[in-house]
């Protein structure tokens, strides 16, 4: 009798993980989805969601950013237009004299309109290529003139030329609705997309 009823349970039990593991393997085969993914050096365009600048902001503040277009990969719309992209300030250099502030923002997860998140690692490039905003050279403080002489010319002109020292440098300020470009640092798995 004890031998009948653990036979009738090895079975039932047997026949539950069956039917858990066909619907799984059911499951696998309707989604035969795979990622797509974003190379490194993929420029994707973004406007800003706030303002932020080096004369308040720190290394802890949050920024929020947003696609301006739809980013399509082959047939597939990876990054749709209005997908919010969440970075942080990871670098920032203080004005001093002869060189503006600049900043590094690090760009970590991209957040679709059905709130599902990718994470990403990426930053925002300037129009050179470079992980760095600004930090531009200033102008001379002042100018001076020299005489510049011309080869067969008696008489020299006067040419203004900068001086030795240079301005002090000026705080770098990004302004909401700014567009600016974001640049893949390492390949991106999009493992989600919208339908529509």
């Amino acid at each position: 009798m004890k031998k009948e009823f653990l036979i009738l349970y090895i079975l039932i039990a047997l026949f539950i993980m069956n039917s858990v593991v066909s619907f799984a393997v059911e499951d696998l085969q309707l989604r035969d989805y795979s990622p797509i993914t974003i190379p490194k050096g993929t420029y994707v365009q973004v406007m800003n969601l706030q303002e932020f600048s080096t004369s308040y902001c720190d290394d802890t503040t949050k920024l929020k950013f947003a696609a301006t277009d739809d980013t399509y990969m082959y047939d597939t719309n990876i990054i749709p237009k209005g997908t919010v992209i969440f970075g942080e300030v990871e670098k920032m250099n203080e004005p001093i004299v002869g060189t503006n502030a600049s900043v590094v923002v690090k760009l970590t997860k991209l957040q679709l309109a059905d709130g599902f998140e990718i994470p990403i690692k990426a930053y925002l490039a300037a129009s050179n290529g470079s992980t760095l905003l600004g930090g531009d050279v200033t102008k001379p403080e002042q100018y001076r003139r020299l005489p510049h002489y011309q080869e067969g010319l008696y008489k020299g002109t006067l040419m203004w030329v900068p001086g030795p020292t240079l301005k002090m440098g000026e705080h770098l300020t990004i302004a909401a609705g700014a567009v600016l470009l974001m640049v893949f640092d390492s390949p991106a798995y999009i493992t989600h997309t919208l339908t529509n």
